[in-house]
C-alpha cells in the first residue's frame, strides 16, 4: 500500500483531502503555537516530518486488522475484475457495501485502541496534553462518522 499524502483526492472530485498529520496540527492548536503533545507524538510529527507511532497496540487487535485489510484487499481486486467483466451494476454496488462496512470493522478497532492507549495515556500528561487530545478525538469522530 502507498503512503497517504495530501494529494489524496475526495470521493467528489478534485478538492485536496488534507492528510491525518495536517488536520491534526490544524485543530489541535493555532497556527502560531506549537502542537500539545499526545500520547501518539503528535508533536514529533508536526515539528520533524516523522510519522507518528501508537503507544501501544493490541497483538490480536493488529492481527485482526491485517486480516481483514488482506481480505479487503482481495474484495476490490474482485470489484476491478466486476467492472472489467461488465457485471451488473447492483451486484458491483452490493460488494462495495460490503468493502465499505469491513473499512468500518477496521475503524472501529482502531478507535478503540486509540482511545484505549493513545488518547488516555495524553489525557494523562496533563491538561495542555489532554485538550489537544481533545481536539484530536472532535475531529477524528466528525471525519469518521460522515
Amino acid at each position: 500500500m502507498s503512503n497517504v499524502s495530501s494529494k489524496r483526492r475526495s470521493a467528489r472530485g478534485t478538492t485536496p483531502v488534507p492528510d491525518t498529520v495536517s488536520v491534526a496540527v490544524s485543530l489541535a492548536a493555532p497556527p502560531d503555537e506549537p502542537l500539545a503533545g499526545c500520547g501518539c507524538a503528535a508533536s514529533n510529527a508536526a515539528s520533524d516530518g516523522a510519522p507518528r507511532k501508537a503507544v501501544a497496540v493490541d497483538a490480536g487487535a493488529k492481527e485482526r486488522n491485517r486480516k481483514r485489510l488482506r481480505r479487503i484487499e482481495g474484495q476490490v481486486r474482485g470489484l476491478q475484475k466486476m467492472v472489467d467483466d461488465d457485471r451488473y451494476c447492483a451486484d458491483i454496488l452490493t460488494q462495495i457495501a460490503s468493502v465499505h462496512e469491513a473499512l468500518r470493522a477496521v475503524g472501529r478497532e482502531l478507535m478503540r485502541n486509540h482511545l484505549k492507549h493513545c488518547a488516555t495515556a495524553a489525557i494523562r500528561q496533563g491538561p495542555k496534553e489532554a485538550e489537544g487530545m481533545y481536539d484530536e478525538l472532535v475531529a477524528m469522530i466528525y471525519r469518521t462518522a460522515r
